[in-house]
């Protein structure tokens, strides 16, 4: 049978809801128990709700919550904040007077602390009583080698940049 729009939208809206709560429930179960996101990975949290939306709403929202639920769940996972402050605080820095490699840290620093305080909304939001430090502390080793892959490519990329940009001036 045919469903109105207005029921469709809020089974797109609920699957939407759903593809950001269970998957963040199983990060905190996984974080908690030491298994990380294998149980993400295995169980597929996300498809659930999406799934669900599309066989009984329908495929606009099934296709809609599809679309939707991992934009929003990026967003509010803190990457799409954290990607954000990066691009906002480079580009306050651009002018600044100051080694490049000073900024790219500068810019790091202020990404991942709000990264930090979203991850820490979002794990306050779903009731969970706090972060482990051994969690936070291997999502920073883990990421090491992306920090060091920034500090050494980025300064090199923006010299390299500049310097074609005064040889063609």
């Amino acid at each position: 049978p045919k469903l109105a729009f207005k029921t469709q939208a809020l089974a797109a809206f609920a699957a939407i809801a759903g593809a950001v709560v269970i998957p963040q429930l199983f990060h905190v179960m996984g974080a908690v128990s030491g298994l990380g996101t294998a149980l993400g990975e295995t169980f597929l949290p996300m498809h659930l709700p999406i799934i669900l939306a599309g066989l009984m709403a329908g495929p606009y929202a099934g296709a809609v919550a599809g679309v939707f639920g991992p934009l929003v769940s990026f967003a509010l996972s803190g990457m799409m904040i954290e990607l954000a402050v990066y691009g906002l605080a480079a580009g306050l820095l651009r002018n600044a007077s100051m080694p490049v490699l000073a900024k790219v840290i500068l810019v790091q620093i202020a990404g991942r602390l709000v990264r930090a305080a979203a991850i820490v909304a979002g794990v306050s939001l779903l009731g969970v009583q706090g972060i482990q430090m051994p969690v936070i502390w291997n999502s920073i080793v883990t990421g090491l080698p992306g920090l060091i892959l920034q500090w050494t490519l980025l300064p090199l990329l923006v010299f390299w940049i500049n310097n074609r940009a005064k040889n063609e001036q």
